[in-house]
């Protein structure tokens, strides 16, 4: 009974000291700072606020210039984007999520048809924009980004 009684002693002992200190490193001052530190702005990087309530009109697809029945997508407040993909509007649920990244639900299309350039336009502008994965805000443009290719908008008045 003993030999049970002096490790619990000695258990209690070590917790006791290692407590201490714990509590002593919890309780070291902080370096004084230099006078005049607190005016110096903060090196860290800020992240990026996804343009939500702003009309975006596409400026390349893939590299290529896009000059006719340019699409156009807007998301709101809601994450809900809306726009002309070429030839017919869509909607969907678009999330912007952390480190940049992108999610869009399945996208909801009108039914017009137009000629087959145009409506390979769409295709491959809706297919891009789903699948989307990551943006950025570059020299005043929207880019988005996905291993199927990129996106990229200038912001409409």
């Amino acid at each position: 009974m003993s030999a049970r009684l002096s490790t619990a002693i000695a258990a209690l002992a070590f917790a006791g000291l290692w407590s201490c200190g714990a509590s002593a490193q919890m309780q070291r001052p902080s370096p004084a700072k230099p006078a005049g530190d607190s005016d110096v702005p903060s090196l860290t990087k800020q992240p990026k606020q996804f343009p939500v309530g702003m009309q975006w009109t596409l400026v390349t697809l893939n590299g290529k210039t896009v000059t006719e029945n340019r699409p156009t997508v807007m998301i709101d407040d809601a994450l809900r984007a809306r726009g002309f993909a070429g030839c017919n509007t869509f909607s969907a649920t678009a999330y912007p999520l952390n480190q940049q990244r992108f999610a869009v639900g399945p996208i909801a299309v009108t039914k017009r048809a137009c000629d087959k350039g145009v409506m390979d336009l769409e295709k491959t502008f809706l297919v891009l924009f789903r699948t989307g994965a990551v943006w950025d805000l570059k020299d005043g443009q929207l880019v988005i980004q996905g291993n199927n290719g990129q996106l990229k908008f200038e912001r409409a008045l």
